[in-house]
């Protein structure tokens, strides 16, 4: 016999188990700390972002197209001016980048 009898039924089997499963729960946490956090991270600073969208911002989408915001909506859109008189509609959440902050709205009373 290639394995004894006695080394196969030795005591205390449950803790091989245990260490066996560590590197595996290791490996989750470096993935969660590495991977996913900073992802929820960035997700977290992008919808802050989108969020804080006034009119006069200077904005890059998604696909590439710069332009001043000259209104902000409240169903999720804002229109962007791309040149003189080119007016676009775009979807707040399709905003990669706010390059220039503009001023804040002035209230009427």
């Amino acid at each position: 016999m290639l394995i004894s009898p006695a080394y196969a039924q030795a005591p205390g089997g449950g803790n091989d188990f245990l260490f066996q499963l560590m590197p595996i729960l290791l490996m989750f946490v470096i993935f969660y700390f590495l991977l996913l956090r900073p992802q929820q991270q960035r997700a977290k600073a992008h919808r802050e972002m989108v969020a804080n969208i006034r009119r006069g911002d200077m904005v890059v989408t998604s696909g590439g197209i710069i332009g001043k915001v000259t209104k902000v909506k409240d169903d999720g859109e804002i229109e962007v001016e791309i040149a003189d008189n080119t007016r676009v509609r775009v979807i707040k959440g399709t905003v990669a980048e706010v390059r220039v902050k503009g001023e804040p709205v002035k209230e009427s009373a």
